[in-house]
């Protein structure tokens, strides 16, 4: 029997001071709310969407050179992450762990594409989290709030 899916949750979460969107694992409320009771389809749902969200945002930044490499240098590095999920998550668990102390990111099978060769690692972590936020909200306020609103009385 496997194991049900885990929370992304990261211990940062916003939905309990109002907000929609969790700021930090980026759930919908309701998803954070009912995790607990979602089955293992519910869930994973859950985790593809935002898996697919932050490879977006990774990709409009970096070029995947050598999946390999990548693999091979966060095992080295001992960084948490999913083997699971897409490698362009790996890159974002790489900058999360260690953006700092990046020195050429070509040794991680991993180039910048030229518009942002200019911005730090850390800056760029940091703006890739903005936008996997402001896509995860737009998200809902796209797809899940209609149906909210359709649903509540008038």
């Amino acid at each position: 029997m496997s194991r049900p899916p885990r929370t992304p949750c990261i211990g940062i979460c916003s939905t309990g001071i109002g907000d929609d969107v969790c700021r930090g694992c980026k759930r919908f409320a309701q998803e954070v709310i009912d995790w607990n009771r979602y089955s293992v389809d519910e869930r994973q749902a859950v985790l593809d969407r935002l898996d697919q969200l932050l490879v977006q945002v990774v990709q409009s930044k970096f070029d995947l050179l050598d999946r390999e490499l990548l693999l091979k240098q966060i095992r080295y590095q001992q960084i948490p992450f999913d083997e699971n999920k897409p490698a362009h998550c790996w890159i974002f668990a790489l900058l999360r762990h260690g953006a700092g102390q990046i020195g050429k990111l070509e040794d991680f099978g991993v180039r910048l594409k030229p518009e942002w060769q200019q911005v730090s690692l850390v800056e760029l972590k940091s703006r890739i989290d903005q936008d996997f936020y402001q896509l995860s909200c737009a998200y809902y306020e796209r797809y899940i709030l209609p149906g909210t609103r359709a649903a509540q009385p008038s």
